[in-house]
């Protein structure tokens, strides 16, 4: 029997990713996966719609696979993801090109869905409630590597701020049970995987609803019992809920990377009051000095949001001090765009186009120093780095501060060939805009 080929998209965050993973686990054993779409019977686009740029990007993305129908193979459009859980009914009218329209709950559906689609040539809709359970997130085809996966703790969010669509599409906050995450953990590992990614909405508020606490801390000593995992990244930490445990674990586990990602959004109180943040520009700065008081060479990364409504010149004029003093490592900046169903769509206030670019500009020129100068003072340091490929000058690897996709690189100078998956001691020698150089350095780290 000929096995109908799968080609899938992926787009939007590392969540997405692992959804997209599942959905690959679930098809292998029936359909064969290829990378090229050109070649596909079966194309599946796992849409983002979290924000307006990555709707359109979605959007596009759907049309553009619609042509291959008629360009190359493709019988059966399928397009699943956060765009069709919140616009399942305008997909359905609006691009009728889509012959099956699935929810972010409806992966275990799928090959069902194919089955009955080619059985009878209807279309189907589908779109389960996003409060389900997890889908066996075990049963993955990792995608991203030999080196590195992630691992999703919980699912949805219970924050609620104003300018998020995230809890309407996916529901109110569910951990997994650490037996389950660990189970997956080991499995991952199993296959070579080095380092973990945990990542969730708010990966702080892991085991509040099932274990009436915040467990990430014991989560982390559970997964370091793992024989063969080496770095256990955290990623989406929320900072009013950074404990001091939580700063301990990091501090004192040895496979916990010295790094944290929180999402800041803002500093100015006044802003933060109207995003419908839990935290106070005290509480944020009370917890960094406090990450980096117990964990000096910690690395933090963080996001914000300029051109809020309601955002004046002097909140922003405060948002970028606070980034010039604070010195976060790396971050990320986005314009804010009014999400339809969120409180913040319909605030007064609202801030121009232009200014909302200006704002990022200033805030991205004064980091782009902030990194440059961070990095110039990393020269003469000794780090262990994870060696990740080979661009046929250099080695190109990472150390623990750095976060796949999202961060720097190490480039590495070896005389002998170093392997893919490989730890090794490297001296920086160079520093780039955001990038390192080293050689090899075979005696012990200084």
């Amino acid at each position: 029997m000929i096995k109908y080929k799968v080609g899938i998209i992926s787009l939007g965050c590392d969540k997405n990713r692992i959804d997209t993973e599942i959905i690959l686990g679930n098809l292998k054993d029936k359909f064969e996966i290829t990378n090229n779409p050109k070649e596909a019977q079966i194309i599946i686009v796992n849409t983002c719609g979290f924000i307006e740029t990555s709707k359109q990007e979605s959007i596009n993305t759907i049309f553009e696979m619609a042509e291959y129908k008629h360009k190359y193979k493709c019988e059966v459009l399928i397009a699943t993801g956060c765009l069709t859980q919140r616009y399942n009914k305008e997909i359905q009218e609006l691009m009728p090109e889509v012959d099956i329209i699935l929810g972010v709950n409806d992966y275990n559906k799928i090959k069902e869905c194919i089955d009955k689609f080619y059985q009878d040539k209807n279309r189907i809709l589908l779109c389960s409630s996003n409060e389900n359970n997890f889908i066996n997130e075990g049963k993955r085809i990792i995608s991203t590597g030999k080196n590195y996966a992630y691992i999703r703790i919980g699912e949805g969010c219970n924050n609620n701020c104003t300018y998020c669509a995230i809890p309407s599409i996916r529901g109110r906050y569910r951990s997994r049970s650490i037996e389950n995450i660990v189970d997956e953990a080991k499995n991952i590992v199993e296959q070579g995987i080095k380092e973990i990614i945990l990542v969730a909405q708010d990966t702080t508020m892991f085991g509040i609803d099932i274990y009436g606490r915040r467990n990430l801390p014991v989560l982390l000593k559970e997964l370091s019992k793992i024989e063969n995992l080496h770095w256990i990244r955290l990623l989406y930490c929320y900072p009013e809920e950074i404990t001091d445990d939580l700063i301990d674990e990091i501090q004192n586990n040895p496979k916990v990377c010295k790094y944290i990602d929180i999402p800041i959004q803002h500093i100015s109180n006044n802003v933060l009051k109207r995003m419908g943040r839990r935290g106070s520009k005290e509480d944020i700065l009370s917890v960094i000095r406090k990450l980096r008081s117990k964990i000096p060479n910690i690395a933090i990364r963080s996001t914000f949001i300029v051109g809020f409504p309601g955002e004046s010149e002097s909140d922003f004029n405060e948002l970028k001090e606070f980034v010039k003093e604070e010195k976060i490592d790396n971050l990320g900046v986005f314009r804010f765009s009014p999400e339809e169903g969120t409180a913040a769509a319909n605030m007064t206030g609202e801030i121009e186009d232009d200014i909302k670019i200006k704002r990022e500009k200033e805030i991205m020129l004064t980091q782009k120093q902030i990194v440059a100068d961070n990095n110039r003072n990393k020269i003469g340091n000794c780090y262990e780095i994870l060696i990740e490929e080979y661009d046929g000058n250099y080695f190109i690897g990472r150390n623990q501060y750095m976060c796949p996709d999202i961060d720097g690189i190490v480039y590495v100078k070896s005389e002998s060939e170093l392997k893919i998956g490989e730890f090794v001691k490297v001296e920086v020698t160079d520093a780039l805009e955001y990038d390192l150089v080293g050689d090899v350095y075979y005696e012990s780290c200084k």
